[in-house]
């Protein structure tokens, strides 16, 4: 697991209401223990009454716990229940116990309708918690939504801890990228922001650095002894380690960290390289990195990491697939149409491991612009470059209006095992209704153009999530038999 985001460290306390044996409760809460195994701390306080609550989230904040599972054994006591929600600090989840263990006379429990009355208290308290789908279910099923639970307290975590460092200002006309940060202090994120110029002084401050030499290293292990570019090496070192520096020295009270950097046009000509292999070889360290100074798209990027525990990377929505590459390499290959598919690219950011043959490049297009006279590139170089690895994949955003209100979207979908024919870090997507998708939800809710890639299928612990942080009106891509909002029927 990564240093960069949290370890979830997980309770579970029963509850019990005054009239139904306790005895049930804590039989059943045991039950989920042994289902669940290692890694699941049983309170050994019953709750009952207030006090009783008190004393659990006492001995549970004592063990280390920093998610919990309150656990109706049976009906349960519904103030009690509701204030462990005000009184435990981090991220909790509600279920409750189905029958089946017992006699239904003395054995019943009734939890399905005290999870009613839990879920009308957490409302009255305007207290936030994850519910399962089902809440409601026997030891080995509660075990599995459990497990379902961690990677969404990790990421609930995660941003509770998170600064997100920023060296900008954007690129000029690039407007898409802007989202105003008072949402990230509304979610407990804390934002550093610096100038470009800070971040240039830090890194020639770093030019005699000792250990250059061993990130140099590391790197040419990385790409082979095939790297023809391996003449900008002691520059992005240079740069790797003011990243990293800079990071440590300025967490602050903060655990972990992400940053959104501004990566041209002036970067090339003063620091004399593209960033974007740096930005990869973090990426693989679980430090996003995101480009353009998109501060939502690091944040999107990081919420990935934590959900799965894996590198992410940001990606533009960048262009149709061609008929004839879709003719040659996915008709009949692929169950997908044509308007379903895209290209996914970004200059050269995503992890060598996503990558198939992954190799350093130079960035075409501001080659054209910086040193079109040049044979070879030279402050163009340092790009990681290759079609992405074919596989599943969950497309998604996290973003802010101009007028600070969370929205969001996830798509689940796959990356085709298709030649690009192109340069940077590239991918052909396929998402089902992905024209639908993109004509109704991306431009239809002035969504930006990158879109952040976690690698698998993470569609299910995202969207809960994004529910769990106030998020509204959460889009996915709709099936064709559900229409979107303002969607013309007659088409």
């Amino acid at each position: 697991m990564f240093a960069n985001i949290p370890e979830v460290k997980l309770g579970i306390i029963a509850v019990s209401r005054g009239c139904f044996p306790m005895a049930l409760s804590e039989r059943r809460r045991a039950a989920i223990k042994a289902a669940y195994g290692e890694g699941l701390y049983e309170c050994p306080v019953t709750v009952e009454n207030e006090l009783d609550a008190r004393r659990a989230v006492e001995d549970v904040q004592a063990a280390g716990v920093n998610a919990l599972v309150v656990f109706l054994g049976n009906f349960g006591p519904e103030t009690p229940e509701t204030l462990i929600a005000e009184w435990f600090s981090g991220p909790i989840m509600y279920a409750a116990a189905a029958e089946g263990d017992g006699d239904l006379h003395d054995g019943r429990g009734d939890a399905y309708c005290g999870m009613l009355n839990c879920s009308y208290n957490l409302g009255l308290r305007g207290k936030t918690a994850y519910i399962p789908e089902y809440p409601v279910g026997t030891a080995p099923e509660l075990a599995e939504k459990v497990a379902e639970f961690v990677p969404i307290a990790r990421a609930i975590l995660g941003l509770r801890g998170l600064k997100l460092i920023t060296f900008g200002p954007r690129p000029d006309d690039f407007l898409a990228c802007n989202g105003p940060i008072k949402a990230l202090y509304d979610l407990g994120v804390a934002v550093e922001e610096n100038s470009e110029l800070d971040l240039l002084v830090a890194y020639n401050k770093h030019a005699d650095d000792p250990r250059i030499p061993a990130k140099m290293a590391e790197m040419q292990a990385e790409l082979g002894g095939n790297n023809k570019y391996a003449g900008v090496l002691p520059r992005l070192a240079q740069y790797e380690l003011t990243l990293l520096d800079w990071a440590e020295a300025h967490k602050g009270a903060r655990q972990y960290v992400a940053f959104a950097n501004k990566c041209w046009p002036a970067f090339q000509t003063e620091f004399k390289f593209v960033p974007c292999y740096v930005n990869s070889r973090l990426a693989a360290m679980g430090i996003p990195v995101s480009c353009e100074v998109d501060i939502y798209g690091a944040l999107s990027e990081y919420i990935g990491v934590c959900v799965s525990g894996a590198p992410t990377t940001l990606l533009d929505i960048n262009n149709t697939v061609p008929a004839s590459i879709y003719d040659k390499a996915i008709r009949g290959r692929y169950d997908v149409r044509l308007p379903e598919t895209f290209m996914g690219f970004h200059c050269g950011n995503t992890s060598c491991a996503m990558l198939k043959d992954p190799h350093m490049g130079y960035q075409l297009i501001m080659k054209r612009d910086l040193e079109p006279e040049l044979p070879e590139p030279d402050i163009t170089r340092g790009t990681m470059e290759g079609n992405i690895k074919p596989g599943d994949i969950t497309f998604f955003r996290l973003q802010s209006t101009a007028d600070t209100q969370l929205k969001a979207y996830v798509a689940q979908g796959q990356v085709l095992d298709v030649d690009c024919e192109s340069f940077g870090s590239i991918g052909a997507f396929a998402i089902p209704e992905m024209d639908r998708f993109y004509r109704h939800v991306l431009i239809a809710k002035r969504y930006p153009h990158h879109g952040a890639v976690a690698f698998g299928h993470w569609g299910k612990a995202l969207f809960e999530v994004f529910k769990y942080l106030g998020v509204t009106g959460i889009a996915y891509n709709q099936p064709r038999s559900l229409p979107y909002p303002g969607e013309n029927p007659f088409v």
